[in-house]
């Protein structure tokens, strides 16, 4: 379990990443680091892509029904305005940021903020997921967290997306992916798509 570090008037902002397939509960870590600074009275401010409604407009919500209001924007430099006097910034679901927001993450832990993040580190052809390897290349401290295969019980590290088609964004859930080893999922996509994993 990831414990904060202990914070000085002098200390300097940092960048945390919380990674891994879709159901590992990067979310629910991310609730429960912005809430353990709540309980600390830290000024605390979290944000999120305004495409993802999947839940609910306003609030991060996690796979669990846990959740915390938060501030939705069109893009990484709308957060920069708006956390003036935060002392803990939370972005969900960085991945579908643009490329500006590890540049954005720099900028706030610049100024002593303490910036916690996550987002799938890979999409759903197991490749790096937008601008998430490059947070994970600046961040002091990096969390990888693993969901269950839902084909052999094993360690999962991939999203396995059911729907054919080559649209890198499509929000869903269960019924649109499910967490799968490595095994598994390369057995799968080379199942289902044979002209871009051919033998």
């Amino acid at each position: 379990m990831f414990i904060e570090p202990r914070r000085s008037k002098a200390h300097r902002g940092w960048i945390e990443v919380v990674c891994g397939s879709m159901f590992s509960g990067k979310t629910e870590e991310l609730i429960r680091r912005l809430k353990r600074a709540k309980i600390a009275n830290q000024k605390v401010e979290i944000f999120k892509p305004a495409i993802d409604v999947r839940y609910d407009e306003k609030k991060v919500v996690s796979h669990d029904q846990n959740s915390i209001m938060s501030t939705p924007v069109a893009n990484s430099l709308e957060i920069l305005p708006l956390i003036n006097n935060m002392e803990v910034v939370g972005i969900d679901e960085a991945q579908f940021f643009d490329e500006d927001l590890p540049a954005v993450c720099e900028a706030i832990a610049n100024r002593g903020i303490r910036v916690i993040i996550a987002g799938l580190d890979m999409d759903y052809l197991g490749k790096p997921f937008g601008p998430m390897s490059a947070l994970m290349s600046i961040a002091e401290y990096v969390t990888k967290v693993h969901a269950i295969c839902m084909v052999c019980g094993d360690i999962a590290s991939h999203s396995y997306r059911h729907h054919k088609g080559d649209i890198l964004v499509m929000l869903g859930e269960q019924d649109v992916y499910e967490p799968r080893c490595r095994q598994c999922f390369e057995e799968g996509m080379v199942k289902e798509n044979p002209t871009l994993f051919p033998d």
